[in-house]
């Protein structure tokens, strides 16, 4: 049974891992964290009385949890994970939009410990796939731009996905793109691929991105519609991670 901690569990994210991890038949709540609250009385939240609430990184140690899930924020995410990795925990990451350096340095930290994470820009299998497709269209469309569009309570812009894809569209290239115009109506520019962040009610999370080319377009798009989208690959991190003996980025890395 591997036990599981949700740090950001009132959140969206977070209240949709509470409910999974307590449904799935191997795994077990043991504890939630935020540092937000005071009172620790696990009935406040309609948790059952044996999940530990937890609001300081001083009660973290390996017995709390085997893994770290983590739903909060850009501006808390980093010093939750390093946390958690000081404490043995194996951390997976679920917030978009962490600060590259602090990425890096999480990398280092838990590889010097051999300890199996992951930070996932996006948890949805579509998602991963759109990624894996644009980085093969790249190699035959070095132009491209990346619309996302999200709720409007989103914190970041643009989206650790959109962010992501435009890496992997680098990387995939095998011709420069042709130079444009470059002005702040041509969105945020990511290894030199546009990205336009688009945030209204009504969306979840989506993504398409558009390559061009002499007298044809290619557009490859993906749409989730319930945050329950992500619970599968959610799931499978968690189910992975402790066999991992270092930090990987991206869920692509488990399948």
């Amino acid at each position: 049974m591997i036990q599981v901690l949700v740090a950001g569990f009132r959140g969206a994210m977070g209240q949709k891992t509470v409910k999974m991890v307590q449904s799935h038949q191997g795994f077990a709540l043991s504890a939630v964290f935020d540092p937000k609250i005071t009172d620790l009385n696990p009935k406040s939240y309609n948790l059952p009385t044996n999940v530990q609430v937890l609001n300081t990184y001083d009660q973290l140690h390996a017995h709390v949890a085997d893994v770290w899930v983590d739903f909060t924020n850009p501006s808390a995410v980093a010093a939750n994970i390093e946390a958690a990795i000081n404490a043995g925990i194996h951390p997976i990451v679920g917030t978009s939009g962490m600060d590259p350096a602090n990425q890096e340095r999480l990398i280092k930290l838990a590889n010097a410990k051999h300890l199996g994470g992951l930070i996932a820009p996006n948890f949805g299998l579509s998602a991963v796939l759109l990624m894996k497709f644009a980085q093969a269209a790249a190699a035959y469309f070095p132009d491209a731009e990346i619309i996302e569009m999200h709720h409007q309570d989103k914190a970041d812009a643009p989206s650790g996905t959109a962010i992501a894809t435009a890496h992997k569209i680098a990387a995939g290239r095998t011709q420069k793109p042709l130079p444009t115009i470059d002005n702040d109506a041509r969105g945020q520019r990511v290894d030199d691929v546009p990205i336009h962040a688009v945030r209204l009610p009504g969306y979840i999370a989506h993504e398409q991105v558009l390559f061009g080319g002499p007298g044809e377009a290619l557009t490859i798009r993906q749409d989730s519609f319930d945050r329950q989208s992500f619970m599968q690959g959610v799931a499978v991190a968690i189910s992975k991670v402790q066999d991992a003996d270092r930090l990987f980025v991206g869920l692509e890395n488990f399948l």
